[in-house]
């Protein structure tokens, strides 16, 4: 595992700059947080180590993997990643992730990790946040705003609260639903709320990168090939780092072409990447060159 994060450390960076189309927002790079799993061989090892979950038939037929992502939205390269049994929750995976945060970031995030004590955690790193919360807790009303936001406040146990403001709004295709946002852009002329509504579905490219891995690097059956904990440890890391080398070929690409990156074909860059790597796995011609003499 060890050579894998230093290649991670090494490697990984920030693909866009405040020109790249939809990365950036009020000085602020987009990044997203959201989870998935991967299923993997069904061996003795990783069914202990993993965990099977429970289905409506009793028990699903291989051991998950259980996986969570920061991704740069507007490139959808990953730049943390966090990997484990299944049994441990997406919230628990996430506030490993958290660290990776700070200052200069609008976080996006689903209101499966809208607790309080995590919204703590993810405000002091100094990014900013922009998350959806589901209908409780309720947030009072201390100064309504022309929109659809409001002034409030996020409370905690006892006497622990953060300031806030909330938007609620509805798409025209789902008039039943309400979404519901909390942010800690608090002032609505640099950031107005339909901005701001708009800009939360901007979260499902990682949605979009999940595919992207499961689909089309790891084929239709999305699942890894190890069959041991810590190689399917090690396999997650290399997909990954993988991952984040296609859309650092399309990234170069796109800015090249002054093109968005959303309007370049993964599928493609695999393809091309794919014809560049000539015999994977081989020695090095030095080595055999040694043993030949």
């Amino acid at each position: 595992m060890d050579p894998f994060r230093k290649l991670r450390q090494s490697s990984v960076h920030w693909l866009s700059d405040e020109s790249t189309p939809g990365a950036w927002y009020c000085g602020r790079r987009l990044v997203g947080l959201d989870g998935s799993t991967l299923n993997v061989p069904d061996e003795k090892g990783n069914r202990a180590f993993f965990g099977l979950p429970s289905s409506s038939r009793g028990q699903a037929a291989f051991p998950k993997l259980r996986i969570s992502v920061l991704l740069e939205l507007g490139t959808r390269a990953p730049f943390a990643w966090y990997a484990g049994p299944y049994r441990v929750s997406e919230q628990a995976q996430a506030k490993e992730l958290i660290r990776h945060m700070g200052p200069g970031m609008l976080m996006l995030a689903d209101r499966g990790y809208t607790g309080f004590p995590m919204w703590l955690q993810a405000k002091k790193t100094g990014a900013d946040l922009l998350w959806r919360t589901r209908s409780r807790p309720t947030f009072p009303v201390k100064e309504a705003y022309t929109g659809g936001s409001w002034r409030s406040v996020f409370k905690g146990k006892g006497k622990q609260a953060c300031k806030v403001r909330v938007i609620d709004y509805t798409l025209k295709e789902e008039n039943a639903t309400v979404y519901r946002l909390v942010t800690t852009m608090l002032d609505p002329s640099e950031a107005p709320a339909e901005e701001l509504a708009a800009l939360y579905h901007e979260r499902w490219e990682i949605e979009t990168a999940y595919d992207e891995v499961k689909t089309h690097l790891l084929g239709p059956d999305a699942m890894l090939r190890s069959k041991t904990p810590g190689l399917v440890q090690q396999e997650f890391e290399g997909l990954m780092l993988a991952y984040y080398a296609v859309r650092a070929l399309i990234s170069k690409a796109a800015s090249k072409a002054a093109e968005d990156s959303d309007r370049l074909s993964f599928v493609h860059a695999v393809q091309v990447l794919r014809c560049r790597v000539q015999q994977p796995g081989v020695s090095p011609p030095e080595q055999e060159s040694q043993e030949d003499d």
